[in-house]
């Protein structure tokens, strides 16, 4: 019996032009990529920054682009995002700017979206009513392998610059006071950081995706992200996770060459 498969997108970027760069083709190539696997995908996650600033046609640009895939596919806000322009495009649950929280089925695997921006700053974090729903939707079905997925993964890389843009240590402690009651968590999984990074929070694994449109690399000496110091690369990527028989197990996909990447 095939697993179930979700492929994870993130940092789409419609409407950037970094380095002179169009991130359209690089999301149609990426596209192309989920659907050219061996085994079709049972649904689609994007981690947020679908857009380069939130405006609604990029976003209904993202949207058209998305509907590409002949499977559900879920999104959620990144700190470039609008939610109000997502919530529109992507019918989501709730109203106006209001935070993007929800839960789906994927087969036998759950999927919760929670919503990390503050919007008007590129860091994340989550209010106590944040965090309250999210832990009340784990208790809810508490014996399904469940997959968390939010724009800011909770992780540290070692990078200040970096981590002063995505969570904070106590962001990511309250985090894991939640996370530590619901052990059918498998993985944690977000963006942001244009590159594959990995690591644990409550003893769950947090995997950062690769964009679809241009990786970071690391720089560990300070650096300025508007200035010259940030060198943007190849090549655009996606991220899968397979569920079977209860077990997870996450992949990442780069494009080589062949893929026009």
């Amino acid at each position: 019996m095939k697993p179930v498969l979700l492929a994870q997108l993130s940092d789409l970027h419609i409407g950037a032009a970094w380095e002179g760069v169009d991130p359209t083709p690089r999301l149609e190539q990426v596209i192309e990529a989920v659907r050219a696997l061996p085994n079709p995908v049972d649904a689609v996650v994007v981690t947020g920054d679908l857009t380069a600033d939130g405006g609604e046609e990029d976003t209904e640009l993202a949207r058209r682009l998305l509907d590409g895939f002949d499977v559900p596919v879920h999104v959620l806000p990144g700190n470039h995002d609008l939610r109000g322009s997502l919530r529109r495009a992507f019918e989501l649950p709730g109203e106006g700017d209001d935070p993007i929280d929800y839960a789906v089925e994927v087969g036998q695997l759950r999927l919760v979206v929670l919503d990390s921006i503050v919007p008007g700053h590129d860091h994340g974090a989550f209010d106590a009513e944040r965090l309250r729903w999210l832990d009340e939707e784990l208790s809810k079905n508490p014996e399904r392998p469940t997959i968390l997925a939010m724009h800011h993964p909770p992780l540290a890389t070692g990078v200040p610059e970096w981590d002063g843009i995505n969570l904070s240590v106590s962001e990511r402690g309250a985090l894991a006071a939640v996370v530590a009651r619901h052990p059918q968590l498998r993985v944690i999984v977000g963006g942001h950081l244009h590159r594959v990074a990995t690591s644990a929070l409550a003893g769950c694994p947090v995997l950062a995706a690769p964009s679809t449109y241009l990786q970071l690399r690391p720089n560990y000496t300070p650096v300025d992200f508007e200035g010259e110091e940030v060198v943007w690369t190849d090549p655009p990527g996606f991220a899968l996770h397979a569920l079977r028989d209860g077990e997870l197990s996450s992949q990442v996909e780069m494009l080589g060459p062949s893929h026009g990447g």
